[in-house]
């Protein structure tokens, strides 16, 4: 055995060190952008931008950075200008220049621009281009109107076939989470703390400080906690601002009321785009400085410390939202709640309560939300913005401007307004807002009892600050009149009648509420403030513009929101994995899960096929046809992984002798009861055939494809007895569960080095497409596309993709028998002579068979099939677009069935004279999907040619799974290579890439091939694979025909599990076995994910060859009547080129 290469340590360590560089850049890129999204001011952005950048250099600890726009600049602490210095200047839509600047502090070795690297100088442009970006973005605001910015374009005549499926698709299928995830943009995530021990030390009597402060993030679930630096004096302080980028500083005062206010000053004479807040440990220390308020002047706000730990939650979340309101109330209506109250004494102890109720109001009101626990925490985003003023034109201004926004004024009595102590300032203000919304709820608030009767006058509500029970009346007053919490149905009196907790009871209640319930609620637009309160952002925007003078009376309201809601309730379900419902609607537009737990690979390629369809219209593209799925309902891997734990299946299964004796041990097995009952109902909406279908963890996925290896069923599911139906889907789950121990998925799990236990199987159960004749049922047409074609031929490309269909169920076509291919793009361009077309049309096909009620599954998966001749299709109807007439006399095909003679399926109505534009939406529905998985794909479907009203027929997209293969990565240059060491030349190959550890080649043994015993061969096959499997070599596997059909005539019927050694599988032709190649074998998906090399060889190709005689040189490893296995003393060089599809393999 050749010996593996080790790899060289210095190797690694230097790619090691290439990765991480790699990653510093692009975590400063994410960065950068990041800062930019944050709505912080241009300084604050730069300074931010500033202080990141060293860490994504390759020599951070001496690295500089200055950054200059305009004015402005900034710089790194210790900048200094060298002579390693890397420069990138920008200029912004108006005209305004500035440059990045990095240097380093001392002398290193010579890269790609002096110590720099290549990547670094791509770096420098990339931050360059995201700081332009958001100075434009900044400026356009203003002269967005006026200003029209030219994009790029391609040179002319160059187009572009991406539709921007993708993001569209996101952009509709994330609609509401979109909303959330663009909401609170800026977060704090440094604060800076500047305090002695002691006052530290006494404001918290503990070591707990920071846990306390952020104690109150993780009760009420919230995301993004920011961080606490603390120092104890300014030079500690001015280190730390030069160093990194602060959100927020907090400075504590106690017994020393003089030392703190100076370094305010100082630190707001540097850093005054910073919020600094000063925290005292007492109100006496206020009282004093609100006597002298030039002291505070370089404070942005004061709070008391209180004893509860909740103000420095207050602090944060008050400077969020005063950063936040713009843009949250432009993207989702985002309430806002004026506070106004200028004494730190009371908003420090205000501010806390206020918050902790509005958000534990919101998140209980989310808490029934049927959704995964990161949507939930995205939707607490939707909570008001809470906005402190301390002045009557502050809070005149912030009313102005978010007027439309407002959910509720707090008001103190007695204020500043004119710059004096204004003790009415309160009531003008509130006279003021009720002239422009007469109906908002308004809260006077004082620590005078006395103010209540004037509160009554001016008929809002009134809150004493000193009340003992003042959380409880805040909580009352947001549930009674902000929308939160219950929604509590009233009379025209406000007496209460019912309440509603979630949305289903909401729905019910809105059903049999009496006509004066519905019209209180609607006039005073109650029903679309609880919907936003509880984050139905989409349904709130539809209903709210609405008002009772828009109906007719009572009936038409109710009718309105029923019919809105409901049709809300739809629209999100459609394209969605929907939990099991008793009662839910029959509609193909979702998934039904009916057992928790992963959906395995094929589960996750329908419920993204369904997503892609009904979420994101595609059907857009295919005007002409209806695109659609089979009504499918999943069951998760939770019931098998229970089914096989309560029955004690895996020691009968390791016990067992034989599959059959495993296939009967999980037939006397019992499934959930929960199952069994959902089952029992689904199967009285399903009346037609059912495919039962595996769907492994590791199926069908990229990396570790299992396709063709566990096993699907098919069932009539026509038995006159309900119960026998059952049983009879019942069994089908249960062998398909019994499969994964099958001896074919065995070998397969051990060629790949997998363990059987690491396997869970998920369930589908999905309606089979087609229709019913006599006792027979199928569809017209079912077929395999892929959007990569590695055999193109005349000015077909490779992009162009290829198509394989058949009459009859699609299990014909995956299974590589004779079918139809053609280009979806050039339908009409083929390849065959007439002659050819004969000798490999479709003479069969499968049906499900209705004659066979009670069906016995033991017999296979073809148990519930029927093998028909193709005369019986045309007996049915279904033949009459999908063939012609071969005439002997002329050589001659006549689309049609109007004549006598050989049928030879090729579908011309459809494809040549387009009776439905099947080739068309073939090439729309690969271009959707490769561009949504970001790779090639490969598609199954089916289609009805029965129109609908409108005159279509139908295209029913059955499963998607990506191909793997790069055809740009590697070239091949056949002109550097010698001939003459050359084994193997293929120039109609599939794959990329150079291989240097195959010293192994399996190949056929010209001289006793016989056509008639490829049955033998595929056995004689599997023992040489077994060897090979065991001392972990890989091979080169050259053979006759087809590998992998299942016409032993055609091809070796080989399974993968019985070549899995091979890296290069080569197909041959000889004089008398004709080569046609196997590009629908049921492995070829597993071919390409595992970047296993294809290619074929005719048999006197003057420009691809197969050296026989050099390969019966060599003295053979193994020897058996048809293949022999020779071992190289040196491994061969394999060069795949996908581009040219060129393989070479040579001596070397």
């Amino acid at each position: 055995m050749t010996p593996k290469p080790v790899t060289n340590p210095e190797d690694f360590y230097k790619l090691l060190a290439q990765s991480k560089e790699r990653l510093k850049e692009l975590a400063a890129i994410n960065n950068a952008i990041a800062i930019t999204q944050e709505g912080k001011s241009i300084q604050d952005t730069l300074h931010q931008l500033c202080l990141i950048l060293p860490d994504a250099w390759q020599y951070p600890e001496h690295t500089i950075v200055r950054i200059k726009f305009g004015r402005n600049e900034f710089q790194t602490s210790g900048f200094i200008e060298t002579a390693w210095c890397q420069r990138q200047d920008f200029e912004t839509i108006d005209g305004e220049t500035g440059f990045i600047e990095v240097c380093y502090t001392r002398e290193f070795p010579e890269e790609f621009e002096g110590p720099f690297l290549k990547e670094e100088r791509d770096l420098i442009v990339n931050i360059s281009n995201i700081l332009r970006g958001y100075l434009n973005s900044i400026k356009g605001k203003d002269i967005i109107r006026e200003v029209k910015v030219t994009q790029k374009r391609k040179p002319e005549g160059e187009t572009t076939s991406s539709k921007q499926l993708l993001q569209r698709f996101i952009n509709q299928h994330n609609v509401d989470r979109d909303v959330y995830h663009d909401l609170q943009p800026f977060k704090v995530k440094e604060i800076l703390l500047i305090s002695t021990l002691y006052d530290a030390y006494s404001i918290e009597k503990e070591d707990r400080l920071t846990d306390n402060i952020l104690g109150e993030y993780s009760k009420l679930s919230l995301s993004s906690v920011p961080r606490i630096t603390g120092v104890s004096n300014l030079d500690e302080a001015f280190e730390k601002l030069d160093e990194k980028y602060f959100n927020m500083i907090i400075i504590m005062m106690g017994a020393d009321t003089v030392t703190p206010l100076e370094m305010s000053k100082r630190i707001k004479s540097e850093y005054d785009y910073i919020p600094l807040y000063l925290l005292v440990n007492n109100s006496i220390i206020v009282n004093e400085m609100e006597k002298n308020p030039v002291t505070i002047s370089s404070i942005d706000r004061v709070f008391v410390w209180n004893g509860d730990p909740k103000v420095f939650f207050t602090m944060i979340k008050l400077l969020e939202d005063r950063v936040n309101i713009e843009n949250d109330t432009r993207i989702a209506l985002t309430r806002v709640i004026l506070l106004v109250e200028d004494s730190p004494k009371y908003y420090s102890r205000y501010l806390p309560l206020l918050y902790s109720s509005v958000l534990e109001q919101t998140k209980r009101a989310i808490e029934d939300v049927s959704t995964d626990d990161l949507y939930k925490v995205l939707r607490i985003r939707i909570r008001p913005k809470i906005v402190l003023a301390g002045t009557y034109e502050e809070a005149i201004e912030i009313f102005s401007r978010y007027k439309n926004y407002m959910l509720c004024l707090i008001s103190d009595v007695k204020f500043y307004k004119n710059n004096v102590l204004d003790e009415n300032a309160g009531v003008q203000l509130v006279t003021d807002v009720r002239k422009e919304l007469p109906n908002l709820p308004i809260i006077i608030q004082s620590s005078n009892q006395s103010k209540e009767e004037m509160a009554l006058r001016l008929k809002v509500a009134f809150l004493n600050k000193n009340s003992e029970s003042l959380m409880q009346e805040i909580k009352n007053f947001l549930s009674n009149f902000l929308g939160f919490g219950d929604f509590v149905f009233r009379d025209s009196n406000g007496t209460p009648l019912t309440i509603a907790s979630t949305m289903e009871e909401f729905e019910r209640d809105l059903k049999v509420i009496p006509d004066e319930c519905l019209l209180y609620h609607a006039q005073k637009k109650h029903f679309s403030m609880w919907l936003a309160a509880r984050g139905e952002i989409q349904v709130a925007k539809i209903i709210n513009p609405s008002t009772i003078d828009d109906f007719s009376g009572p009936d038409e309201i109710r009718e309105y929101l029923l019919n809105t809601l409901k049709k809300y309730r739809q629209e999100k379900r459609r394209g969605k994995i929907v939990g099991f419902d008793t009662a839910w609607e029959v509609d193909e537009s979702n998934i039904v899960s009916l057992a928790e737990g992963s959906f395995g690979g094929k589960g996750r390629g329908l419920s993204f096929i369904n997503t892609l369809i009904y979420t994101f219209d595609i059907s857009q593209y295919t005007p002409n046809i209806n695109l659609r799925t089979p009504r499918t309902s999943i069951i998760g891997t939770n019931e098998y992984e229970c089914f096989m734990d309560k029955n004690s299946l895996y020691e009968k299964v390791f016990s067992s002798t034989s599959y059959h004796q495993i296939q009967k041990h999980f037939l006397d097995s019992e499934l959930s009861d929960q199952l069994k009952l959902r089952l029992d109902r689904l199967l009285q909406i399903y009346h037609r055939p059912l495919a039962v279908r595996s769907s492994g963890l590791l199926e069908d996925s990229i990396m570790q494809p299992f396709a063709g290896i566990f096993e699907t069923y098919i069932i009539p599911n026509n038995h006159p007895d309900k119960n026998v139906r059952l049983k009879q889907a019942m069994d089908a789950i249960k062998l398909v569960y019994a499969s994964v121990f099958s001896d074919t998925a065995r070998g397969y799990i051990k060629a790949i080095n997998y363990k059987i236990e690491d396997e869970r199987m998920a369930v589908i159960i999905q309606e089979v497409v087609g229709n019913t004749f006599g006792n027979y049922y199928y569809p017209h047409i079912s077929g395999v596309a892929q959007s990569y074609n590695y055999y193109p031929f005349g000015h077909i490309q490779p992009e162009d993709g290829f198509a394989n269909m058949a009459i009859g169920l699609g299990k014909y076509v995956v299974e590589g028998e004779r079918s139809y291919r053609f280009c979806p793009k050039y339908p009409t361009l083929i390849n065959y002579t007439n002659n050819d077309l004969i000798k490999n049309s479709q003479v069969e096909f499968f049906a499900v068979d209705l004659g066979k009620p009670d069906v016995n599954l033991l017999e296979g998966e073809e148990a519930g099939l029927a093998r028909l001749d193709l005369f019986e299709s045309e007996q049915h109807g279904t033949l009459k677009h999908c063939a012609s007439v071969f005439n002997p006399e002329n050589n001659s095909l006549s689309p049609g069935l109007g004549q006598a003679g050989p049928r030879v399926v090729n579908f011309p109505n459809i494809l040549k004279y387009n009776y439905i534009p099947l080739a068309q939406s073939i090439q729309v529905v690969l271009d959707v999907v490769k561009e949504a998985l970001g790779a090639a794909c490969e598609i199954e479907f089916a289609v009805d040619l029965n129109r609908d009203a409108s005159y279509k027929s139908s295209f029913f997209l059955l499963q998607i799974k990506p191909m793997l293969g790069n055809t740009q990565d590697y070239r091949v240059n056949l002109d550097t290579i010698d001939m003459k060491n050359v084994i193997l030349l293929s120039k109609n190959g599939m794959g990329n890439g150079f291989i240097s550890n195959i010293a192994d080649v399996v190949y056929i043994k010209r001289e006793t091939f016989d056509k008639s015993m490829t049955c033998e061969m595929a056995l004689e096959l599997n023992e040489i694979n077994s060897k090979l499997i065991e001392q972990d070599r890989k091979c080169i596997l050259i053979g006759p025909g087809r590998w992998g059909s299942r016409d032993r005539w055609i091809g070796i019927p080989v399974t993968w599990p019985q070549i899995s050694q091979a890296k290069i599988i080569v197909e041959t032709s000889f004089d008398d076995f004709p080569l046609d190649a196997s590009y629908g074998s049921h492995f070829f998906h597993n071919v390409i994910s595992m970047n296993v090399g294809y290619c074929s060889v005719q048999d006197g190709d003057l420009n691809a060859l197969v050296a026989w005689e050099t390969l019966n040189s060599f003295k053979p490893e193994t020897e058996t009547k048809f293949f022999k296995h020779i071992q190289l003393s040196k491994p061969l060089k394999v060069r795949m080129d996908g581009r040219q599809r060129l393989i070479v393999a040579s001596l070397e």
